[in-house]
């Protein structure tokens, strides 16, 4: 059974529900900070999941043959039990996930936050290579990654937040960091597998953080030109743009959209 984290608006809204997707070492709880009651004061039921092995969800069996696919049919899963498809919002290697889940399930938008390029990881790898080539390296080979990005608070800031992120909370987000063991989700992430944007037709909001170390602002670009749209960027913010201080221009703008979007979809139907 899944990890889901539902918050549902005070009064029923008739809007889309929200579905979010973590990141790699990252749960729902990433979402949970802030995000989900954001969005749920703003009348939207929002849920978030802990893809398996994430958070609270139980790992697969075979942990090492874990594969994008697998994380594709979790959010399937999810989405399908809510009473209509669900917007999908995926942040970092849940952008990849989102993107992989448009080309064969409806959705009636995504959003993507620092998402991984559609393009694959081959330059988040080498970055880290070139920053921790022991830890990336060895960690890497033996199927584990976490010490090499957010295995102490140093390097977590150094990952995944500003430098304006208090240090108590980079601490406590840091203990809630979780291990990834599946080098068949990397091997996915470099070619057999990537997004193919010509099957997704679902409206895409594009967001990244001038200072993400992890993805580039012109990898980040790339993957929005590729579904034929403008990638947005938010300054003085990181990797985790929905738990660095500056999380609300981010949800703001998020909300933004996908008001206006509804709107023309109304005015469109009538």
């Amino acid at each position: 059974m899944l990890e889901v984290i539902d918050r549902a608006p005070r009064h029923e809204s008739g809007k889309t529900p929200l579905l979010f997707v973590h990141g790699a070492w990252h749960g729902a709880w990433c979402w949970d900070e802030h995000f989900l009651d954001f969005f749920a004061e703003k009348g939207y039921r929002s849920l978030a999941l802990s893809l398996r092995g994430h958070g609270k969800s139980p790992p697969p069996k075979f942990k090492r043959f874990c594969s994008i696919a697998d994380f594709v049919a979790d959010v399937a899963s999810v989405a399908e039990a809510l009473p209509e498809p669900p917007i999908v919002v995926g942040h970092s290697l849940g952008g990849y996930v989102v993107q992989k889940y448009l080309e064969s399930h409806e959705a009636p938008a995504a959003v993507l936050v620092a998402p991984a390029p559609q393009s694959g990881i081959a330059g988040f790898l080498l970055r880290r290579f070139q920053r921790h080539p022991w830890y990336t390296g060895i960690e890497l080979a033996r199927g584990r990654s976490l010490r090499g990005v957010g295995g102490t608070p140093k390097l977590a800031r150094e990952t995944f937040f500003a430098a304006s992120a208090p240090e108590d909370e980079v601490r406590r987000y840091t203990a809630l960091l979780g291990e990834e063991y599946a080098p068949k989700i990397v091997i996915d992430m470099l070619w057999p597998n990537l997004p193919k944007p010509d099957r997704i037709t679902a409206p895409l909001l594009v967001l990244g953080a001038d200072n993400d170390v992890c993805f580039t602002p012109r990898e980040v670009r790339s993957t929005a030109a590729a579904y034929g749209t403008d990638a947005e960027f938010f300054s003085d913010m990181s990797h985790d743009m929905m738990l660095d201080p500056g999380w609300q221009p981010v949800a703001e703008r998020m909300y933004s959209w996908l008001e206006n979007r509804s709107v023309t979809e109304r005015v469109n139907l009538g």
